[in-house]
C-alpha cells in the first residue's frame, strides 16, 4: 500500500508553498494537480514522476471528481506515493475532504498538508488586511458559487449584519447577486469592495468600488475568474499599504527597457 498526500500549493506565488508541501512534490511517484497551481512547482518533481492534470474550469472539468478519486485509490494501491496538489488550501473550497473520505473508506493512508488560502493571501498582496484593530474584528470565508441544482444556503443576513470582512471565493459570475443579497440584508451601499484577480502572481490586478458600484467597475475592467472578492472597511487601507502591484509594475518597466 502506498500513501496519498493532499497538499495545498498556496495561492500562486511559488514561494508561498510550505516546506512540507514542497517535499511532497519532490518525493511523489504520481502528482495529480489542479488548474490554479503554479506550474513551476511541477519542475520540483522527480523525472520519473507521472503528472496528471485534473484542472477545472467553470462549466468544464478535465476530470470529473469521481475519476480523480479513482486515480488516487488506484495508484496508492499500487504502492506509490501520490501527491494531490491543489491551489490554496485543500480544505477551503478545495474538495480535499471529499477525497480524504474516499481514501479513509478504502483504508488508504493519507495526510493533509495545509496551504495558504487565497482569501487571506490575495487581499494581503493587494494591501488589504482581513482584520484590523480599528476596522475589523471578524472575518468570514464564503463561497460565491453554489452547487449545481441546489438552493442558496448562504446566511446572507448574518454575513451582512454580523461580520466585518467577507472574503468571497468563486463569485465573479454571481457578483450582482452577491451585492444584491448583502444590500437587501442591511449592508450599506457605500461599503467598500475589492476584487483581486490572479492574486499573488505577476498578473495580479485589483479594482475597488462599493456595493453599489462594483458590478459596473468589474464589467468595465473585464475582471474575470480567478478573482477574490473582499467586502468591508478594510478595503480602504489599500491606498495606504498596497505594496505588491507597484513592485510588479516597476519590474515590468525595467524589463521593457532591457
Amino acid at each position: 500500500m502506498g500513501k496519498v498526500y493532499i497538499v495545498g500549493a498556496g495561492p500562486g506565488d511559488i514561494d508561498l508553498i510550505t516546506v512540507k508541501g514542497l517535499k511532497c512534490i519532490q518525493q511523489a511517484d504520481v502528482i495529480l494537480y489542479d488548474r490554479l497551481i503554479n506550474k513551476e512547482l511541477l519542475q520540483e518533481a522527480k523525472p520519473s514522476a507521472e503528472l496528471i492534470y485534473c484542472g477545472k474550469l467553470p462549466k468544464y472539468h478535465a476530470l470529473i471528481q469521481e475519476t480523480i478519486h479513482h486515480f488516487l485509490v488506484k495508484y496508492a494501491k499500487q504502492g506509490k506515493v501520490v501527491t494531490r496538489l491543489k491551489g490554496g488550501d485543500p480544505f477551503v473550497f478545495g474538495r480535499g475532504a471529499e477525497e480524504a473520505e474516499v481514501l479513509a473508506e478504502q483504508g488508504i493512508p493519507f495526510e493533509i498538508v495545509p496551504g495558504i488560502t487565497s482569501g487571506i493571501a490575495a487581499p494581503a498582496y493587494a494591501g488589504i488586511p482581513v482584520t484590523h484593530r480599528d476596522y475589523s474584528s471578524s472575518f468570514a470565508i464564503v463561497t460565491g458559487h453554489m452547487k449545481a441544482g441546489s438552493k442558496d444556503n448562504v446566511d446572507w443576513k448574518s454575513l451582512a449584519s454580523g461580520i466585518d470582512t467577507l472574503a468571497i471565493y468563486m463569485g465573479v459570475g454571481n457578483l450582482g447577486y452577491i451585492c444584491e443579497q448583502l444590500l437587501s440584508h442591511g449592508k450599506e451601499s457605500s461599503t467598500p469592495v475589492a476584487l483581486v484577480h490572479w492574486g499573488t502572481t505577476n498578473e495580479q490586478q485589483t479594482v475597488t468600488g462599493t456595493l453599489s458600484t462594483i458590478v459596473d467597475i468589474v464589467t468595465t475592467s473585464q475582471i474575470s475568474n480567478p478573482s477574490m472578492i473582499i467586502v468591508g472597511e478594510v478595503v480602504n487601507l489599500r491606498d495606504k499599504i498596497k505594496w505588491f502591484e507597484p513592485k510588479v509594475d516597476e519590474l515590468k518597466m525595467k524589463e521593457a527597457y532591457v
